[in-house]
Protein backbone atom coordinates (compact mmCIF):
# COMPACT_ATOMS: atom_id res chain seq x y z
CA UNK A 1 0.00 0.00 0.00
CA UNK A 2 1.31 3.45 -0.89
CA UNK A 3 1.44 6.23 1.74
CA UNK A 4 -0.37 9.55 1.83
CA UNK A 5 -3.45 8.58 3.82
CA UNK A 6 -3.53 11.63 6.11
CA UNK A 7 -5.88 14.48 5.19
CA UNK A 8 -5.54 18.20 5.92
CA UNK A 9 -8.27 20.60 4.74
CA UNK A 10 -8.05 24.36 5.17
CA UNK A 11 -10.47 27.18 4.24
CA UNK A 12 -12.49 25.00 1.88
CA UNK A 13 -15.50 26.51 0.13
CA UNK A 14 -17.81 25.34 -2.63
CA UNK A 15 -20.24 27.69 -4.35
CA UNK A 16 -22.10 27.06 -7.58
CA UNK A 17 -23.09 29.73 -10.08
CA UNK A 18 -26.35 31.38 -9.11
CA UNK A 19 -26.05 30.46 -5.42
CA UNK A 20 -26.37 33.34 -2.98
CA UNK A 21 -23.97 31.69 -0.55
CA UNK A 22 -21.55 28.73 -0.58
CA UNK A 23 -22.95 25.22 -0.31
CA UNK A 24 -20.40 24.67 2.45
CA UNK A 25 -17.40 26.32 4.05
CA UNK A 26 -14.94 24.24 6.08
CA UNK A 27 -12.25 26.12 7.94
CA UNK A 28 -10.36 23.05 9.11
CA UNK A 29 -10.59 19.27 8.83
CA UNK A 30 -7.90 16.73 9.67
CA UNK A 31 -7.99 12.95 9.38
CA UNK A 32 -5.09 10.79 10.52
CA UNK A 33 -3.75 8.07 8.24
CA UNK A 34 -5.37 4.71 8.96
CA UNK A 35 -8.37 6.16 10.80
CA UNK A 36 -12.02 6.28 9.76
CA UNK A 37 -14.39 9.23 9.40
CA UNK A 38 -18.14 9.16 8.86
CA UNK A 39 -19.97 12.16 7.37
CA UNK A 40 -23.75 12.45 7.67
CA UNK A 41 -26.34 15.08 6.83
CA UNK A 42 -29.74 15.66 5.30
CA UNK A 43 -30.33 15.22 1.58
CA UNK A 44 -29.18 18.34 -0.23
CA UNK A 45 -26.73 19.33 2.51
CA UNK A 46 -23.79 18.87 0.16
CA UNK A 47 -22.40 15.53 1.36
CA UNK A 48 -21.80 14.08 -2.11
CA UNK A 49 -20.33 17.36 -3.37
CA UNK A 50 -17.92 17.34 -0.41
CA UNK A 51 -17.12 13.70 -1.18
CA UNK A 52 -16.32 14.64 -4.77
CA UNK A 53 -14.09 17.51 -3.64
CA UNK A 54 -12.12 15.35 -1.21
CA UNK A 55 -11.73 12.71 -3.93
CA UNK A 56 -10.50 15.19 -6.51
CA UNK A 57 -13.52 14.66 -8.75
CA UNK A 58 -14.84 18.22 -8.28
CA UNK A 59 -12.74 21.32 -7.75
CA UNK A 60 -13.79 23.54 -4.84
CA UNK A 61 -14.23 27.27 -5.24
CA UNK A 62 -11.45 27.94 -2.74
CA UNK A 63 -9.24 26.24 -0.19
CA UNK A 64 -6.72 23.46 0.23
CA UNK A 65 -7.20 19.68 0.28
CA UNK A 66 -3.90 18.02 1.12
CA UNK A 67 -3.59 14.25 1.10
CA UNK A 68 -0.22 13.17 2.44
CA UNK A 69 1.13 16.67 1.91
CA UNK A 70 -0.06 16.88 -1.71
CA UNK A 71 -2.57 19.68 -2.28
CA UNK A 72 -4.80 18.09 -4.89
CA UNK A 73 -6.48 21.45 -5.60
CA UNK A 74 -3.27 22.57 -7.26
CA UNK A 75 -2.79 19.55 -9.50
CA UNK A 76 -3.37 19.56 -13.24
CA UNK A 77 -6.16 17.40 -14.64
CA UNK A 78 -3.67 14.72 -15.72
CA UNK A 79 -1.76 14.79 -12.43
CA UNK A 80 -5.00 14.63 -10.49
CA UNK A 81 -6.16 11.59 -12.44
CA UNK A 82 -2.82 9.90 -11.81
CA UNK A 83 -3.02 10.67 -8.09
CA UNK A 84 -6.57 9.40 -7.83
CA UNK A 85 -5.84 6.08 -9.56
CA UNK A 86 -2.73 5.41 -7.46
CA UNK A 87 -3.82 6.67 -4.03
CA UNK A 88 -7.59 6.40 -3.85
CA UNK A 89 -10.15 3.60 -3.86
CA UNK A 90 -13.69 4.79 -4.56
CA UNK A 91 -17.02 3.11 -3.87
CA UNK A 92 -19.84 5.06 -5.52
CA UNK A 93 -23.50 4.89 -4.54
CA UNK A 94 -24.39 3.72 -8.07
CA UNK A 95 -21.30 1.44 -8.26
CA UNK A 96 -20.15 2.58 -11.74
CA UNK A 97 -19.67 -1.00 -12.90
CA UNK A 98 -19.63 -2.02 -16.57
CA UNK A 99 -22.50 -4.45 -17.17
CA UNK A 100 -20.85 -5.90 -20.27
CA UNK A 101 -17.83 -7.11 -18.27
CA UNK A 102 -17.45 -10.01 -15.89
CA UNK A 103 -17.04 -9.50 -12.15
CA UNK A 104 -13.29 -10.01 -12.25
CA UNK A 105 -12.84 -7.71 -15.26
CA UNK A 106 -14.69 -4.97 -13.37
CA UNK A 107 -12.41 -5.45 -10.38
CA UNK A 108 -9.37 -5.20 -12.67
CA UNK A 109 -10.54 -1.96 -14.31
CA UNK A 110 -8.30 0.34 -12.19
CA UNK A 111 -5.22 -1.29 -13.72
CA UNK A 112 -6.49 -0.72 -17.25
CA UNK A 113 -7.36 2.92 -16.55
CA UNK A 114 -3.64 3.63 -16.24
CA UNK A 115 -2.80 1.59 -19.32
CA UNK A 116 -1.37 -1.27 -17.30
CA UNK A 117 -1.64 -4.90 -18.23
CA UNK A 118 -3.13 -6.92 -15.39
CA UNK A 119 -0.25 -9.08 -14.17
CA UNK A 120 -0.75 -12.59 -12.86
CA UNK A 121 -0.24 -11.26 -9.33
CA UNK A 122 -2.87 -8.57 -9.83
CA UNK A 123 -5.33 -11.08 -11.29
CA UNK A 124 -4.77 -13.29 -8.25
CA UNK A 125 -5.40 -10.33 -5.94
CA UNK A 126 -8.67 -9.65 -7.78
CA UNK A 127 -9.73 -13.26 -7.25
CA UNK A 128 -8.72 -13.10 -3.58
CA UNK A 129 -10.73 -9.93 -3.05
CA UNK A 130 -13.81 -11.39 -4.72
CA UNK A 131 -13.47 -14.44 -2.50
CA UNK A 132 -13.13 -12.19 0.55
CA UNK A 133 -16.43 -10.47 -0.28
CA UNK A 134 -18.15 -13.82 -0.80
CA UNK A 135 -18.19 -14.05 -4.61
CA UNK A 136 -16.74 -17.05 -6.41
CA UNK A 137 -18.17 -17.13 -9.95
CA UNK A 138 -15.56 -14.63 -11.15
CA UNK A 139 -16.50 -14.81 -14.83
CA UNK A 140 -20.18 -14.18 -14.20
CA UNK A 141 -21.43 -11.14 -16.11
CA UNK A 142 -22.04 -8.09 -13.96
CA UNK A 143 -25.42 -7.41 -15.61
CA UNK A 144 -26.75 -10.55 -13.90
CA UNK A 145 -25.79 -9.52 -10.36
CA UNK A 146 -28.10 -8.38 -7.59
CA UNK A 147 -27.62 -4.96 -6.01
CA UNK A 148 -25.86 -6.49 -3.01
CA UNK A 149 -23.50 -8.46 -5.27
CA UNK A 150 -22.73 -5.36 -7.32
CA UNK A 151 -21.88 -3.49 -4.13
CA UNK A 152 -19.41 -6.22 -3.19
CA UNK A 153 -17.77 -6.12 -6.64
CA UNK A 154 -17.43 -2.33 -6.29
CA UNK A 155 -15.78 -2.78 -2.90
CA UNK A 156 -13.32 -5.35 -4.26
CA UNK A 157 -12.45 -3.02 -7.15
CA UNK A 158 -11.81 -0.11 -4.78
CA UNK A 159 -9.23 -2.18 -2.89
CA UNK A 160 -7.44 -3.72 -5.89
CA UNK A 161 -4.39 -1.45 -5.91
CA UNK A 162 -4.16 -1.30 -2.10
CA UNK A 163 -4.89 2.43 -1.96
CA UNK A 164 -3.84 4.59 0.96
CA UNK A 165 -7.39 6.01 1.10
CA UNK A 166 -10.79 4.39 0.57
CA UNK A 167 -13.85 6.61 0.17
CA UNK A 168 -17.42 5.34 -0.02
CA UNK A 169 -20.57 7.31 -0.85
CA UNK A 170 -23.67 5.75 0.76
CA UNK A 171 -22.20 2.22 0.55
CA UNK A 172 -25.21 0.62 2.23
CA UNK A 173 -27.98 2.69 0.65
CA UNK A 174 -30.98 0.82 -0.76
CA UNK A 175 -29.87 -2.48 0.79
CA UNK A 176 -31.96 -4.56 3.18
CA UNK A 177 -30.85 -4.64 6.83
CA UNK A 178 -28.97 -7.94 6.53
CA UNK A 179 -27.00 -6.76 3.50
CA UNK A 180 -26.35 -3.36 5.10
CA UNK A 181 -24.67 -5.11 8.02
CA UNK A 182 -22.77 -7.45 5.73
CA UNK A 183 -21.42 -4.69 3.47
CA UNK A 184 -20.51 -2.59 6.51
CA UNK A 185 -18.61 -5.53 8.00
CA UNK A 186 -16.74 -6.17 4.73
CA UNK A 187 -15.89 -2.51 4.19
CA UNK A 188 -14.43 -2.04 7.65
CA UNK A 189 -12.63 -5.37 7.81
CA UNK A 190 -10.97 -5.12 4.40
CA UNK A 191 -9.97 -1.46 4.73
CA UNK A 192 -8.55 -1.97 8.21
CA UNK A 193 -6.66 -5.10 7.12
CA UNK A 194 -4.56 -2.97 4.77
CA UNK A 195 -4.25 0.03 7.09
CA UNK A 196 -6.02 2.46 4.77
CA UNK A 197 -7.79 5.66 5.74
CA UNK A 198 -11.57 5.36 5.37
CA UNK A 199 -14.04 8.17 4.70
CA UNK A 200 -17.71 7.20 4.44
CA UNK A 201 -20.62 9.46 3.52
CA UNK A 202 -23.78 7.85 4.86
CA UNK A 203 -27.10 8.48 6.54
CA UNK A 204 -27.06 5.04 8.20
CA UNK A 205 -26.61 5.44 12.00
CA UNK A 206 -25.43 1.85 12.42
CA UNK A 207 -22.51 2.41 10.06
CA UNK A 208 -21.69 5.82 11.51
CA UNK A 209 -21.41 4.34 14.98
CA UNK A 210 -18.56 2.10 13.77
CA UNK A 211 -16.39 4.97 12.56
CA UNK A 212 -13.55 6.39 14.67
CA UNK A 213 -15.11 9.85 14.32
CA UNK A 214 -18.38 11.19 12.92
CA UNK A 215 -19.25 14.64 11.59
CA UNK A 216 -22.50 16.09 10.31
CA UNK A 217 -22.75 18.52 7.42
CA UNK A 218 -25.51 21.01 8.12
CA UNK A 219 -26.07 24.66 7.21
CA UNK A 220 -22.82 24.57 5.26
CA UNK A 221 -20.67 23.57 8.22
CA UNK A 222 -19.17 20.32 9.52
CA UNK A 223 -20.17 19.72 13.12
CA UNK A 224 -19.38 16.96 15.57
CA UNK A 225 -22.12 14.35 15.46
CA UNK A 226 -23.80 13.93 18.81
CA UNK A 227 -23.50 10.49 20.39
CA UNK A 228 -26.66 8.39 20.05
Amino acid sequence: MSGGGDLRVRDLAMQFAGQGKPLFTIDKLEVSAGSSLGISGLSGAGKTTLFHCLAGIARPTAGQIAWGGTDICGLSVDALGHWRHRKLGLVFQDFHLVDGLSMIDNVLLPAHFDGWKATAALQQRARDLLTAVGLSAWQRMTALLSRGERQRVALARALLLQPAVVMADEPTASLDPAHRTQIGDLLLALVRSQGATLIVVTHEPELLQRMDRCLRLEHGQLRQLAAP
